[in-house]
Formats: C-alpha cells, structure tokens, sequence
C-alpha cells in the first residue's frame, strides 16, 4: 500500500535511482502516476506492506519499504527493478548506473561518470566542499540525514588527495 513518506520509520529500506538527465514537468506528472500505481500493486496480496517515494530534484527516484512489517523477497525486489527499467525505455533515461556521481554545482545538479568527476576534483572545478549526492545510501534516515554531504565527508573523499 502507497503511504506517506513521513510515516515510515527510520529504518525503512531506501533505493534511490539517480537518472542522467533532468526529468521534464509533464514526464514527472507520468511517472509519479506510474509510481504509485506501482507502489500500490506491488504487494497488493499483503495488507501490512507500506511503501513511499520521493521525486527529488527533479532527478531522483527514491523507493522507500517499510521492512519492519513485511519482508520483501528477491523476486519482490526483481519486481521493482523491472518497473525501473520500464521507466529507463520509456523515458531514454539511465536509473541504475550506480557508478556514476552526482554532485551539485551551484543551484544545478550535475551526473558525471566517475572518471570526469575526478578529473573535475583534480581542476579544482570542486572542493571538499561541493556537496555529493551519496546514492548508496540504504535506510530512510541515512536518505533524511547523509543523502546530500560534503565531498570531504563523504566516502568520496578519498579523491580529494
């Protein structure tokens, strides 16, 4: 079942899909759509299942799963890596390049591959200051508390040396 975000503990299991490219507004109206519909069949046999999401900056997808309720199984998260790639073919986007790094560059949002992102560290068109978007995260308060950090205090920190 779709719930809000803010009603799910602490320690819900967090996927976050950066996309390599800004989504437009009406693309954005489709996909929310999309995803919660989704969210809502996903489980839909089992009346304890909560899950949310989160659209941010207009780039990332965020699943949030209650897991203290109901156990997902691997074919439950086979299921929703399906609905992603979906998204990725209908929309000419790239959702589960985790190798990729994703930084913020004034008010835009930069999605680099990790060769050009050293390169840019190395320039020094960023510093231990430029804050990183650290999509490996994998609970809901590491998403509210350590998604967006400095580079210096990140663990990409090691390619500031």
């Amino acid at each position: 079942m779709y719930v809000a975000y803010n009603s799910l503990p602490e320690n819900s299991k967090v996927w976050v899909y950066p996309s390599n490219r800004k989504f437009y507004p009406n693309e954005i109206e489709e996909i929310e759509v999309k995803i919660k519909a989704f969210i809502e069949n996903w489980k839909s046999e089992d009346e304890n299942f909560k899950a949310s999401y989160q659209f941010l900056y207009q780039r990332f997808i965020v699943f949030i799963v209650d897991v203290d309720t109901v156990a997902l199984t691997n074919e439950d998260i086979d299921t929703s890596v399906s609905f992603i790639l979906s998204l990725q073919e209908t929309y000419d986007v790239s959702l589960l390049d985790k190798m990729n790094v994703c930084f913020k560059q004034g008010e835009f949002v930069q999605y680099k591959e990790l060769k050009d992102f050293k390169k840019l560290l190395k320039n020094k068109a960023l510093t231990g200051k430029s804050i990183i978007f650290d999509n490996l995260i994998s609970i809901k308060q590491d998403l509210d508390n350590h998604w967006e950090m400095p580079i210096e205090e990140s663990w990409y920190n090691r390619f500031l040396r």
